[in-house]
């Protein structure tokens, strides 16, 4: 059921912090994450770590604002490591990097060329992957490569350098990434070689790819964002209040940056939707974090037995090296969509309420606080048959925030229901409303007994009599039972509202 060998394990995360959390980045972190608890809940008594690691040697690029990002989100998620995260600029600063460079200077396996320091790949090199087999590659297909930055760039060690003495020095047993990274791992293979160092098992995932078949890349929400500016003329000038230049925004446009704050500025501007990419895209559209684990885990993995619906425990329990793909994924986010519909339809009413009540605090803090109490667990328990994300019931029950004279109303719902058959849905409201004035107990039971006895007195069916009540409250003709509509609005705006609506839907001679 596992691949284990070790009674020791050690698995690392190791993102750059230079922008989000990026899904693939995730789906790493997880299977590197399960495989080391895997360890420790095992009968052999495994001690199984996982050990996070902020690359932070570009320094131009990385941010602790970023790295504060990461970490927010892996939590989110529900992956914890173990210990205090370690920082490749710490490492720097205390010198780790340039002993072993100079190790590989005396050995003769480095030279400096221009102030930086290469090292030397005059060896053929062969590693073996968990995943794409055993791998080769003669010395005359490779290159001499920078480990070690000049002083332009503060001698700072290349990734390929850092990442191989942090592994070492931190114990990693296997390194789990994407399998961008075969490639480099020529690289870092005979870096531990030179250094004596024991090679880490290596397991490489496939990629994550867009249902055209393009690669998942963080520059889509930039591309859709690009796109929506130039096709809009948008002026460069329009993002200056939110305290993003012009210039800024120019080169955007001309594609000479990607910035996450641009394209998102931009498409909350211009009302444009941008393609989720990173986690906290999927976490702002109220995603459920168990959902997208779930959903991740199924990239490049293979539970078998048919098996499509589980938690993290099982992912534990199941993990295996053997069941993972060579084959790329596609993202459908249709499945992912219909994955967090029947998380949240599953959810017991009252933590669907304290779940909702948090994402609308975090994300819709208008909504959240536009209902009190005894109103929002209504909402929650209304909305909740019909919230495919924890999003959604905002844009759904938009009306409940909308003053009383601003009620749009669905011109095609006003042709349908109100103004067919002479404007029998007209008559129909307006004698309900002398019914409904007259009640007293505003609960959704009662109210909902009331349309039915009014429908059954005139030997109408429910609907004659709900659908004109919901376009005189929503505008439309979509909203929860129309008991529990009308108690969301409440008894002074309802009426206020059906006489609003009686009177602009008149039909006039």
């Amino acid at each position: 059921m596992s691949d284990v060998q070790h009674q020791h394990i050690v698995t690392r995360f190791a993102p750059s912090p230079t922008g989000a959390l990026h899904v693939g980045g995730a789906r790493t972190a997880l299977f590197a994450w399960a495989y080391a608890r895997q360890q420790g809940a095992s009968p052999g008594g495994g001690d199984g770590r996982f050990l996070l690691r902020i690359e932070d040697t570009d320094r131009a690029r990385s941010s602790d604002a970023a790295a504060q990002s990461l970490m927010n989100d892996l939590r989110w998620l529900g992956i914890n490591w173990d210990g205090e995260p370690v920082y490749q600029s710490e490492r720097h600063a205390q010198g780790v990097y340039d002993a072993y460079v100079q190790q590989l200077l005396d050995a003769g396996r480095a030279y400096e060329d221009d102030g930086a320091v290469r090292f030397r790949m005059d060896r053929d090199v062969a590693f073996d992957d968990e995943v794409y087999g055993h791998i080769e590659v003669q010395k005359e297909q490779l290159e001499d490569f920078v480990i070690r930055k000049g002083d332009a760039g503060g001698r700072f060690p290349t990734f390929h350098l850092a990442v191989v003495i942090d592994d070492h020095d931190s114990g990693v047993t296997h390194v789990i990434r994407g399998q961008e990274h075969l490639t480099n791992t020529t690289k870092h293979v005979a870096i531990q070689d030179a250094l004596g160092f024991d090679r880490p098992t290596y397991v490489h995932t496939p990629s994550i790819m867009n249902p055209d078949g393009s690669k998942m890349s963080k520059r889509d929400k930039a591309k859709a964002a690009r796109k929506a500016a130039v096709d809009a003329q948008f002026d460069v000038n329009g993002l200056q209040p939110a305290g993003i230049s012009a210039d800024r925004v120019q080169a955007f446009i001309e594609k000479n940056n990607d910035d996450d704050d641009i394209a998102d500025t931009i498409a909350h501007h211009l009302n444009v939707v941008l393609p989720e990419i990173d986690v906290r895209d999927f976490r702002a559209s109220g995603y459920l974090p168990g959902a997208l684990i779930n959903y991740l885990s199924l990239l490049g993995w293979n539970p078998g037995d048919n098996v499509e619906r589980f938690g993290r425990d099982f992912l534990v329990a199941h993990f295996s090296f053997k069941r993972l793909g060579k084959s790329n994924s596609r993202f459908d986010r249709d499945k992912l969509f219909r994955f967090n519909a029947d998380d949240i339809a599953a959810m017991p009413p009252d933590n669907f309420a304290k779940t909702l009540h948090g994402h609308l605090a975090e994300r819709h803090g208008d909504f959240a606080d536009g209902l009190d109490d005894a109103q929002f667990a209504m909402f929650a328990k209304a909305y909740q048959p019909r919230a495919r994300t924890l999003s959604e019931p905002v844009t759904l029950a938009a009306y409940l925030l909308v003053d009383d004279d601003a009620i749009a109303y669905d011109q095609k719902a006003v042709k349908k229901v109100l103004h067919k058959a002479d404007g029998e849905g007209l008559r129909v409201l307006h004698e309900f409303a002398d019914t409904l004035a007259a009640v007293d107990d505003w609960s959704p039971d009662t109210l909902e007994q009331t349309v039915k006895t009014f429908a059954e007195s005139r030997e109408l069916g429910l609907g004659k009599v709900a659908q004109p009540l919901r376009v005189a409250l929503t505008g439309s003709t979509v909203s929860p039972s129309i008991g529990d509509t009308l108690s969301l609005v409440g008894r002074q705006r309802s009426m206020h509202r059906i006489e609003l609506c009686l009177e602009r839907n008149a039909i006039r001679a």
